[in-house]
């Protein structure tokens, strides 16, 4: 089978480039490992900066998120029992967030590409990548236990950070830089209204904690845990529990609980792999980066990378022009760096480090009460927040 690029992936990243490719004439494969069931109930984020919206919007996606996401004008940083106010859309002239669940965005995304080209191979087994510093490379996988071969002009990887895509850059060219943290966010998904209709960000002396949602009556929350922490050992109620425990009187009055829909626990690591092109492979996505969920950055900065991998990809057919691939990497790790400094330092800024001495926590709250109590400051979170430019 021939095509113009292999996407190894099909979250939002593989996606979202497929169905920019298409709007463009430009055909694609998309190569999955997993069953279409389970790419579309997988929970994910769901804070999307202006820049990505307009992004589905250009890719003809939006429909639905513009009827349904929640246009969020700011958000709440809480610590020592007081509740602090980040005007995003009055400290960046405008900009907005919207939430919108990654799980939604997926499944708007997959029924768009079924519905015009249908180029997704689901179950797709043991891919591998061949002669990708030559024009032609090409794809090999299993389907339903046959072997198959893909063979392209460009390969997208944008399988995730466990995928086959950066593990095929010989590690004499792929450097990476990693830092993992001592510890996670337990998670809790639930049909109740939210405490607040907009995000919380509570960082308290018992460990960080995280207000959201998924709609007016569906909310998602997290707390900080140990990573040595067991699911089974969380019951509903002591999750609901902690999560009053480390709001302020008013809104722990408000909180209502219910029983979960789904719960998980996660690590939390800043990651980039360097470069991000290989001869003719691209990473996108995952594959290239990944951040702590502090900053809501995640989806946001795949959605980043399809932006500039997909008018490089267009430059290229539309009229040979290969500017753009050259530059994709280095365009991209710029914004990717100050995206992973974000989050690290939202992270660093509202966590509580178990390992920190007292001066360290003194400094933590210094800063937060800075920040909270600076134009300055809240300016620089909100601008950040609310996404960088393109």
């Amino acid at each position: 089978m021939d095509t113009q690029v292999a996407i190894i992936g099909s979250g939002p990243a593989g996606l979202l480039l497929s169905q920019l490719l298409s709007l463009h004439g430009i055909r694609s494969v998309i190569l999955e490992r997993q069953t279409r069931a389970y790419v579309e109930d997988r929970i994910r984020a769901g804070v999307l900066e202006q820049g990505t919206v307009n992004l589905l919007r250009e890719a003809g996606v939006a429909d639905r998120l513009d009827r349904e996401g929640l246009t969020h004008d700011g958000f709440e940083i809480a610590f020592k029992g007081e509740h602090h106010r980040i005007d995003l859309r009055g400290l960046t002239g405008g900009k907005v967030v919207t939430v919108y669940g990654q799980t939604e965005v997926t499944r708007d995304l997959i029924a768009a590409r079924v519905a015009q080209d249908d180029n997704i191979v689901f179950e797709a087994g043991d891919v591998s990548l061949h002669d990708l510093e030559s024009d032609r490379p090409s794809v090999r996988y299993l389907k339903d236990g046959v072997p198959q071969e893909l063979r392209c002009d460009f390969v997208a990887g944008c399988d995730g950070f466990h995928g086959v895509s950066r593990r095929s850059i010989p590690s004499s060219v792929l450097k990476t830089y990693e830092q993992v943290y001592p510890f996670g966010w337990l998670g809790i998904l639930a049909d109740t209204p939210p405490v607040s209709d907009e995000l919380i960000y509570a960082s308290h002396d018992a460990g960080f904690a995280l207000f959201s949602m998924r709609s007016i009556a569906r909310t998602r929350c997290y707390i900080q845990c140990s990573v040595e922490e067991k699911l089974e050992d969380w019951p509903d109620d002591r999750i609901w529990a902690e999560l009053r425990s480390r709001l302020s009187p008013e809104h722990a009055a408000a909180l209502v609980t219910g029983p979960s829909i789904e719960k998980s626990i996660a690590p939390l690591r800043s990651f980039v792999a360097e470069p991000l092109r290989f001869g003719r492979l691209f990473l996108a996505g995952d594959a290239a980066h990944i951040v702590p969920p502090t900053g809501a950055k995640g989806l946001n900065l795949a959605a980043s990378d399809i932006h500039y991998l997909s008018r490089a990809l267009t430059a290229f057919y539309g009229g040979g022009s290969t500017a753009l691939i050259e530059s994709y990497s280095r365009t991209c790790l710029r914004r990717i760096w100050k995206s992973e400094r974000f989050s690290w330092w939202m992270t660093t800024l509202l966590h509580h480090f178990p390992d920190d001495p007292p001066f360290k926590r003194k400094m933590q709250e210094a800063e937060l009460d800075y920040v909270v109590h600076s134009e300055a400051a809240m300016t620089a979170l909100a601008e950040n927040y609310v996404g960088l430019p393109y």
